[in-house]
Order: structure tokens, then sequence, then C-alpha cells
């Protein structure tokens, strides 16, 4: 499958954040990847929509929306609008509208992701599979950057993708957190295609890192 890069703006320099974003572009990247954390769900708290509305403006990088957000469903509509073509949102934050909210963001005209923490088997992505675009399995706690990839992540992303060969499908695998050019292969070759990398990314040559990832 093909190995698309999504470089996380958490770790950029918001001083300079519409250079980096052209720098992402140049370098190959296709996606831009854009935590939404509401300290809530998770502690940190991060931007939301008049930041992704402004950037929207500047690029045509596929805006990769990963909500780190209690009740998701309360907001897509706003994601949508402000440019986001891809959102994920937590399988652990739905509650009992999983479905319904993978429904809404398809009738939105976005792809829809479903996202699972480190201590969630991926047992529980498998009744919404046919459904998804995107499964992105964290591999860190979420909500705060720069972490150490988690290594029992190996083998879920080996595991959900057997899920997905079983089904029939060819749906992209997202990984996110402690990505680095040491560790990348590890879960390219357990079957993840799309590589968030924040530090690994930001920190350094823009370009020159993202061919390593690749």
């Amino acid at each position: 499958m093909e190995i698309i890069i999504s470089p996380s703006i958490l770790a950029a320099d918001f001083n300079i954040l519409g250079q980096q974003i052209k720098e992402v572009e140049r370098s190959g990247a296709k996606y831009l990847h854009i935590d939404v954390m509401d300290g809530m769900f998770v502690p940190s708290i991060s931007f939301g929509m008049p930041v992704i509305r402004s950037i929207r403006k500047n690029t045509d990088l596929i805006f990769d929306v990963h909500l780190m957000i209690e009740q998701p469903m309360r907001y897509l509509e706003e994601f949508a609008d402000c440019g986001a073509d891809m959102i994920t949102f937590h399988l652990e934050a739905a509650g009992d509208h999983v479905e319904e909210t993978i429904d809404r963001i398809h009738a939105l005209g976005c792809k829809a992701g479903l996202s699972i923490k480190p201590a969630t088997p991926v047992s529980v992505v498998e009744p919404y599979v046919e459904k998804l675009d995107m499964i992105l399995i964290m591999t860190v706690e979420p909500g705060f950057g720069g972490q150490k990839y988690i290594e029992s992540s190996t083998e879920k992303i080996r595991q959900m993708r057997q899920i997905v060969t079983e089904h029939g499908l060819e749906t992209d695998i997202q990984v996110d957190g402690g990505i680095t050019v040491d560790n990348v292969s590890v879960v390219k070759e357990a079957g993840a295609n799309v590589i968030v990398a924040g530090s690994a990314v930001f920190k350094g040559d823009i370009a020159s890192n993202v061919k390593r990832l690749m």
C-alpha cells in the first residue's frame, strides 16, 4: 500500500506555521495532521476551528483532523465547514454513537476515521470496519506530543491489518505517537501505511525528515 506521511502541526513552530506548512507541501507529504484536544477527553487543550479555517486558505494538503474530544458528534459540521477532509474520532469518546458518527462524517462529504487508545483492543473496531476509510492506532497515550512509542502497539497494528484483510479491505491504518526514523520501518512492516509524525518532521529540515520517514 502507498505510504502516506501526515506531519502533525502540534510539533510545528506556530510563529512560522504558514512557512512550515509550505515546506511540508514541498516535501512530498500529502496530509497535514491536526490534533484537536478539548481538555476533557485528554488533559491538554490545543486548537480548533479558527486555526483550521485560517491555514485552509493557504494549502491544498489533505487535512487529517484528529478529534480528541468528548461527544464528537457535537462539532462535526463545524470541522467539515472549516476545511477538514478527513475526520477521525475516538471510539472511547463516542459512547453508543460510533456508527451514527461515522455516517454523519460521510454525509458531510468527509472521510471517516476511528481511533483507539493503547489500552483498547482492536476487536472493538471490527463491527465498524466496513464503513471506515481509516483506522488510527494510537501508539502513545493521546494528549501530549513527544512521548515514547509503546512497543505493544506493533502487535495491535498487525492484528488490525489482519482484521481489515479478512474483510477483503485495504483500509488505511494510521499510527500516531512516538514515530521516528528509528522505528518507522517496524510500524510499516506491521501493516500501518499512514504515518503521523510531529517532532520527527518539524525538528530540523522538514523535507529531509519526511523523505527519511517514507
